[in-house]
């Protein structure tokens, strides 16, 4: 059950679908089973000040003062995920309008740059919503970020204060200590989800050596290259690794370690002033229950949702012939009460 909700907000339940309480079967659900939601986004390429891109996908016309939700995918995920989609339907069936954030090359082109997306990249999630706040300072804007979406969402709010341009947040399944979830991702049956995201983050780092190689982008092509050679970054097998060898020295991180304990959102919850509800399973497969925070760690205006079960962005509900998906029924709900 739920640890806490706002007075107005009263605690929801979770139940699994019948016969599918397992976490695995919740986590492994959506990307393998689900029918995707139909959705026909609208493009739109925001330039940072570094000279890189991110892309926003729409699904409906943002206007002056009609609220608009910012969604955050997780890693290795884009604005094409399942939970990305069915979020949006979700929304748009209540008429509101939202904006999937695709992170530094993520949108199906290599970004510009040598640096890559990570877990800590609040710097960029602060760009977007600047643009965004410039653009429509009227308009309601609200945030919701899964898994490393939702770990940079939480740092993001941390980091801002009361000063964060956004009504509302919500932030699933988080990995609030990278540290401790690069060791349980290590273990067990989920060691078949970091060999799915080493290959998925290893091919993320060959294309954008194949794009560089074709641009001629030289310089970029040697930083690449001083991470080491395609055989030795191929044998790479953990997060404990990759996040050594190349996403620390790409991000401006001294080493795996100073990257883990700057990026880890844990450290960054007692300062959110932005009202925050975090939604997470004790089953999640790629979070210790010790590193879920307590409830002396979180601000007064962050409420944590936990459930016994749900996996890693699972929480589906129903049966397996009527499945429904409760984030979808739950986020949408949460945020309206903000507006009311």
């Amino acid at each position: 059950m739920p640890l806490s909700a706002t007075p107005a907000l009263p605690l929801e339940s979770f139940a699994p679908a019948f016969g599918l309480g397992n976490p695995h079967l919740q986590t492994l659900w959506g990307p393998l089973w689900r029918t995707k939601p139909t959705v026909e986004h609208q493009r739109e390429r925001l330039w940072l000040e570094d000279g890189d891109f991110l892309d926003l996908d729409w699904l409906g016309t943002p206007s002056a003062f009609a609220p608009v939700v910012l969604v955050l995918h997780g890693l290795t995920g884009s604005s094409g995920s399942h939970y990305v989609l069915g979020l949006q339907t979700a929304l748009a069936k209540r008429g509101w309008t939202s904006a999937a954030l695709n992170w530094r090359g993520c949108s199906g082109e290599p970004n510009l740059l040598t640096r890559s997306y990570h877990s800590g990249a609040s710097e960029d999630l602060a760009e977007v919503v600047g643009q965004l706040r410039a653009r429509y300072p009227q308009a309601p804007l609200y945030a919701v970020g899964y898994s490393l979406g939702g770990n940079v969402l939480l740092k993001y709010l941390g980091e801002r204060g009361d000063d964060s341009g956004l009504h509302g947040a919500v932030a699933v399944s988080v990995p609030f200590r990278l540290d401790q979830c690069a060791d349980r991702i290590a273990m067990g049956f989920s060691k078949v989800y970091q060999a799915h995201f080493m290959r998925e983050m290893l091919d993320y780092l060959r294309k954008k050596q194949r794009q560089f190689h074709h641009d001629a982008k030289h310089e970029g092509l040697a930083t690449l290259s001083r991470l080491g050679t395609p055989q030795s970054l191929g044998k790479m097998r953990t997060f404990w690794e990759f996040d050594d060898r190349v996403t620390a020295p790409l991000n401006g991180y001294i080493n795996v370690a100073d990257y883990y304990r700057r990026a880890s959102s844990r450290y960054y919850l007692k300062a959110i002033e932005t009202p925050t509800l975090i939604i997470h399973a004790e089953d999640d497969p790629f979070v210790f229950k010790h590193s879920i925070p307590e409830a002396d760690e979180l601000s007064a205006s962050t409420y944590l949702e936990l459930h016994a079960q749900g996996g890693h962005v699972g929480f589906l509900e129903g049966s397996p012939r009527k499945p429904a998906y409760y984030l979808e029924r739950r986020i949408p709900q949460w945020l309206a009460a903000l507006q009311a």
